[in-house]
């Protein structure tokens, strides 16, 4: 088949969507499959590293869900994407939220093949939604193909866009985290290591990890917090300086080819997120790197893992539950490997070769009208 891959976000600041979308090239890809990324692009052109990367569109940075997100917004897209669907002649169009940007609604707007959606998101904020669905309506009806990566995903996009939607989920490279390499030596000290991965915005929760980290560390002094993310980080180091807390560090972006190094130094994993998520791939992250996890129990990290099983569930901003869950995990060894072992057999599930193969597999129902 050949394939169009269209991204609303800007492929030079790779996200959890581009990165999505990189991995389906991938696979699809070594299927043997002929694929295009249509993209905005703030990079140059000769920074692209592949012929198939189409950049079209200047993006520019927009709150979103309590994030930003770099989007282009130019209405003028109609007739550089008209030309680039006749002469590219795609089999399947697949969009990414597809609703979300200029660049997707004008591309299902001129599209003439079969085209598919990918929503990913999952916020509180549905003003935009609401204003825009009576306006974009038309288009949305174009899509023969919905696929939600999860259900809090579907539940959100449905109230605005109903219809029938396929789940398939994020997928994770299970090989890269789960690589046998050597922990990190600064942090091989014998200390109990609990490791939070993610960008310092309000929704992820940091705070009240500090918050509970500051009861743990006095039940467990032999243990450190190792936070990973990038984001204005003054804030919470002001709150560690307050609370005269020791053993925290945070580490700044770390790219993600060096990502699997820190998973593999924890002892456990932390995402005290309070919201917003759909999915939660920082979890199969660390599933795939054998490491048990406390959550938030929030729809999203529900979706895809249960309490009990590849670690453990609190309820989001309470401190106290944070931390018994923390000393808990982090008092018994046992328990932690057994999660861990668990938390691996469901990132074999979301493996990206089994992702790619059922949205193949979809794209090929649509194709025989089934």
């Amino acid at each position: 088949m050949k394939i169009a891959l269209v991204s609303p976000y800007d492929y030079f600041y790779p996200g959890g969507v581009v990165i999505h979308i990189a991995h389906l090239y991938e696979q699809f890809t070594g299927m043997g499959h002929d694929v295009r990324i249509i993209t905005p692009y703030s990079g140059s052109r000769d920074s692209l590293d592949s012929q198939d990367i189409i950049p079209l569109g200047r993006p520019v940075p927009i709150p979103s869900g309590g994030s930003i997100a770099r989007a282009t917004l130019s209405p003028m897209l109609s007739s550089p994407v008209r030309a680039i669907l006749e002469r590219e002649r795609f089999d399947i169009i697949h969009l990414h939220e597809p609703m979300g940007s200029t660049l997707t609604i004008l591309t299902l707007r001129v599209s003439n093949t079969i085209n598919v959606g990918t929503f990913h998101a999952c916020h509180s904020g549905t003003m935009g939604y609401r204003i825009m669905s009576p306006f974009v309506m038309r288009w949305f009806n174009k899509l023969h193909g919905k696929i939600a990566v999860s259900k809090p995903a579907m539940n959100f996009i449905g109230k605005h866009f109903p219809g029938e939607y396929a789940i398939i989920p994020n997928g994770i490279d299970v090989e890269h985290f789960s690589a046998a390499v050597s922990p990190i030596d600064r942090f091989s000290d014998g200390k109990l290591n609990i490791l939070f991965v993610g960008r310092l915005e309000k929704r992820k929760g940091l705070r009240y990890l500090l918050g509970a980290y500051k009861r743990v560390k006095q039940e467990l002094p032999n243990s450190r917090l190792i936070v990973v993310g990038p984001g204005k980080r003054q804030k919470y180091e002001k709150l560690v300086r307050k609370a005269n807390l020791k053993d925290v560090v945070f580490t700044g972006y770390v790219p993600n080819e060096e990502l699997h190094i820190y998973y593999q130094t924890a002892d456990l994993f932390c995402t005290p997120a309070t919201g917003e998520e759909s999915f939660g791939i920082i979890l199969l992250e660390a599933m795939a790197a054998s490491k048990p996890i406390i959550a938030s129990a929030i729809e999203g990290y529900a979706s895809v893992m249960s309490h009990g099983v590849e670690g453990l569930m609190v309820p989001p901003r309470d401190e106290q539950a944070l931390a018994s869950a923390l000393i808990q995990l982090l008092s018994d060894e046992h328990l932690r490997q057994e999660m861990g072992a668990r938390g691996r057999l469901k990132a074999e599930e979301c493996s990206w070769p089994n992702v790619a193969r059922r949205v193949i597999e979809y794209y090929t129902s649509l194709r025989n009208g089934s």
